[in-house]
């Protein structure tokens, strides 16, 4: 897995993590003891789930802790002449159909958003690729083959 993050996607990991240790981890801790001292808690329906969520919580904790010690944030180029980490890429293609994506780290990837991980097929397929290069994409769906239209730093409009 890349260890490379935009600035926003890391701010957002971090966002994450002090949401879960300020807020959410206290207050299942809260729940937790005030379900236990309600009496029984092998039939404590709120002292059961406060105590699995606390364990989501924990391990989720881990993971991003672990994470955010080994992310390094990348810098789109201002001006790119190659797909690189960062970079708005448009591409056409078999059918003429145009997608934009922008090549991001594993731990901020969003299809939804236009933003596909660097370690995706697509991403691996598109890097260090140049405007009107023919790229082939390998899918478990089939080969793919794109033309790149144009790479920016920015979002298209």
């Amino acid at each position: 897995m890349t260890n490379m993050i935009s600035a926003e996607g890391r701010k957002r990991l971090q966002e994450r993590y002090d949401v879960l240790w300020e807020t959410e981890r206290p207050r299942m801790v809260k729940n937790m003891a005030d379900a236990a001292a309600e009496g029984d808690r092998s039939e404590n329906a709120e002292y059961i789930y406060s105590k699995k969520r606390l364990r989501e919580i924990d391990r989720e904790l881990k993971h991003l802790g672990d994470r955010l010690k080994v992310l390094k944030v990348v810098y789109p180029p201002l001006n790119p002449t190659s797909v690189s980490f960062g970079c708005w890429v448009t591409y056409e293609d078999e059918e003429g159909e145009e997608r934009c994506y922008q090549l991001v780290g594993p731990d901020e990837f969003d299809v939804s958003l236009g933003k596909i991980s660097i370690d995706s097929p697509v991403g691996k397929a598109l890097l260090g690729k140049k405007v009107d290069d023919e790229v082939t994409i390998r899918r478990p769906a089939g080969d793919l083959t794109v033309t790149v239209l144009s790479i920016t730093s920015k979002r298209p409009e």
